[in-house]
């Protein structure tokens, strides 16, 4: 069997909501440039429906999966359930007689349709003009140059209750290019990992718990720890709080933090302070959902990945692998250089050489799943095979990733 890569990007609207998952994929034998998508296209759609679930994956949301002419014109596309995926037409399908029939023939089946990434002009319009009543999700490349006249293009789209997604939106000028324009929706590297708190101030409280955490890791005396806390009353205080109240159950209540060590152990306390980080700076407002989901998902990834390179790994070698994932978007979350935030932070250099130089194993992890997000799966193979991996591997891991993600932001279920 193929190995296909699967992944998974946040779509946003204009309040910042996530509203659709794209799913990202890659046949780990195919280039770039790919010419027979129908098999990879059946494949990772097999794979949301039998073997991960469209709950897990996309949970309320649908995901969608880009199409060739191939597949669109195999009956196999009509045993796809039609209440999950948005099927998004590749711009270089040819809109014959008989693909335009077959658009036809879903959308009055309930299908929903869109086009992938494209340049909006009037040679794109024009090619779309037949079908523009079958399809409901029109994604305009900003990646690339933009027309002049995009905007009157767009108008025309909305004219048909088309949905237009601004798709690689990579910084700041550009999303508010897209909005300008009239974009409904957004996708890029600039969603997955917004710039939040551009007055963000770096407060002392917040280094000290970077503190806290590099004494947890470093086999610090229990006694020293302890005294750290203690002059951090608030840190302490929501430690406090925390144990108390539910969230771990002990006979006895929490009265001390050498208590809290003992009993909650090194590890688990330090993943807590990181979280603390994150949940200081940034509220539980939708806004920050898709740079909240990709910081869990990176440290998943991260702890994941290192046990399939090393399956005997030790606990502070995890530890090091969680911390490179968390501080790999601190400078999101601060608005400040990493350099300069790392400098203020007793970290040792094995997480230091990974997180500026994607230096060592730790490093190498980080830069993969970067690779993951940007869907880059010949840098994914290259380093399945460095590292000799299994040819599922690295496909698995993402997939268990995704399902902790989920597990952890919503227990319930």
């Amino acid at each position: 069997m193929e190995n296909v890569y699967l992944a998974r990007q946040s779509i946003v609207d204009k309040e910042s909501n996530i509203c659709a998952y794209e799913i990202l994929y890659r046949d780990m034998n195919k280039e770039s440039v790919i010419h027979g998508d129908r098999y990879a296209s059946a494949t990772v759609i097999s794979n949301i429906l039998n073997r991960f679930g469209t709950k897990k994956l996309l949970e309320d949301k649908r995901g969608f999966v880009k199409i060739d002419e191939k597949f669109l014109m195999n009956d196999i596309i009509f045993s796809v359930p039609k209440e999950f995926f948005v099927f998004d037409l590749f711009a270089s399908v040819e809109l014959n007689e008989r693909v335009v029939e077959r658009i036809e023939q879903l959308h009055k089946q309930g299908y929903v349709l869109g086009v992938n990434d494209t340049v909006l002009n009037l040679e794109i319009f024009a090619k779309y003009s037949n079908i523009l009543r079958e399809l409901t999700f029109f994604k305009v490349d900003f990646d690339k140059a933009i027309d002049e006249d995009v905007g009157l293009y767009i108008k025309e789209l909305k004219k048909y209750d088309i949905q237009v997604i601004a798709s690689k939106i990579e910084d700041h000028e550009s999303y508010e290019k897209a909005k300008s324009l009239g974009a409904d929706c957004f996708q890029g590297y600039f969603f997955a990992k917004p710039k939040i708190l551009e007055n963000t101030k770096y407060e002392a409280a917040q280094l000290n718990v970077f503190k806290l955490y590099n004494l947890l890791m470093q086999d610090t005396n229990i006694d020293e720890i302890t005294s750290e806390f203690e002059k951090n009353p608030e840190i302490t205080i929501q430690l406090l709080q925390f144990m108390n109240s539910g969230a771990f159950h002990f006979r006895n209540k929490i009265s001390s933090i050498h208590h809290v060590i003992t009993l909650m152990g090194r590890m688990t306390l330090g993943k807590w302070l990181m979280l603390m980080i994150y949940s200081k700076s940034l509220s539980k407002n939708k806004e920050h959902e898709p740079l909240m989901l990709m910081v869990q998902n990176r440290t998943e990834l991260m702890q994941l990945i290192l046990k399939e390179v090393e399956p005997t790994v030790r606990s502070n070698r995890l530890g090091e692998a969680y911390l490179v994932g968390v501080l790999s978007l601190i400078d999101t979350v601060f608005g400040m250089k990493i350099e300069d935030i790392i400098e203020g932070i007793n970290i040792s250099d094995s997480v230091k050489d990974a997180l500026l130089q994607h230096k060592n194993i730790f490093g190498e992890i980080l830069q993969t799943i970067q690779y993951i997000e940007n869907s880059n799966f010949e840098g994914v193979a290259k380093f399945e095979k460095k590292n000799s991996l299994e040819k599922e591997a690295i496909s698995r891991v993402v997939l268990q990733a995704i399902e902790n993600v989920n597990k952890f932001n919503h227990p319930e279920e």
